[in-house]
């Protein structure tokens, strides 16, 4: 095996960065178990200096598990046959959603959140593969939820611990209710999301537990303030307060201490 494994970074708990990991790698069963074990303990992996292709990312999505059919109809998806459970993920300025956020203008913005939070059955991880890097701008932050954990405060991590949360299928952001930016406004908003927001009418609303416990016994703080509804048997102004406090604090802790891919 040529791939070599270290940290993603010396200052950060979590991520691996994996380079030199070839297609052919993928058939030892070995490089597939440390890839693996490299998922697990460290919750982010970059893969650097690696093949590209359709296929790559199709036989190392299957390293991690079986793949995932993407819930929501109005999403592109390539070719099934081609690349079975893969989406295609496009930013045209023209028709994408712009918000502005203290005066500053983004395309494409998505506020914190975990992939799937809407859908009662999550998947357990995501290969993302960059086709044509933006001009600009283009960062996508990851956070560490056993540190979002133990740094929450007291109050509020004893407020949330046996807590689950309700999301909903509307991912417009002009309806974000919790964690909403200050100085935010929506200045175009994607026509898909009105394709969305037909399925959502119909779609069940999913429910997850605001804190995980892994097999070691460490607690993960796992709750998106994007399309967060409300807390589960308790959707009153006090819930809501109990969410909005957390994901405030979600999204200063995150911003502090996240990993920020170009």
């Amino acid at each position: 095996m040529a791939a070599a494994f270290a940290p993603l970074k010396d200052d950060l708990a979590f991520g691996t960065r994996v380079t030199g990991l070839t297609l052919a790698d993928l058939a030892d069963e070995t490089v597939r178990e440390r890839l693996r074990d490299a998922f697990e303990t460290r919750g982010l992996i970059h893969f650097a200096e690696v093949e590209t292709s359709p296929r790559m990312q199709v036989e190392l999505s299957k390293v991690f598990g079986p793949l995932k059919l993407h819930p929501v109809k109005a999403v592109d998806k390539p070719d099934p046959d081609f690349m079975p459970g893969a989406i295609l993920i496009e930013a045209d300025p023209a028709n994408c959603d712009i918000v502005e956020i203290a005066g500053k203008p983004y395309s494409s913005w998505l506020p914190w959140h975990f992939d799937h939070c809407y859908n009662n059955q999550l998947n357990r991880a995501g290969v993302l593969r960059l086709l044509e890097i933006t001009p600009n701008g283009g960062q996508t932050c990851f956070a560490d939820g056993i540190a979002l954990y133990e740094a929450l405060p007291a109050d509020l991590r004893a407020g949330i611990e046996d807590k689950s949360v309700i999301y909903s299928l509307d991912m417009q952001p002009d309806h974000i209710r919790f964690g909403r930016p200050e100085n935010f406004r929506v200045l175009q908003v994607d026509p898909k999301q009105g394709e969305i927001l037909e399925q959502a009418k119909d779609y069940p609303r999913a429910i997850h537990p605001a804190v995980w416990t892994r097999a070691d016994g460490e607690k993960v703080l796992h709750l998106s303030p994007w399309m967060a509804e409300g807390l589960e048997g308790n959707e009153t102004p006090e819930g809501d307060a109990l969410l909005e406090a957390v994901a405030r604090e979600i999204i200063r802790l995150a911003e502090a201490g996240a990993y920020v891919h170009d």
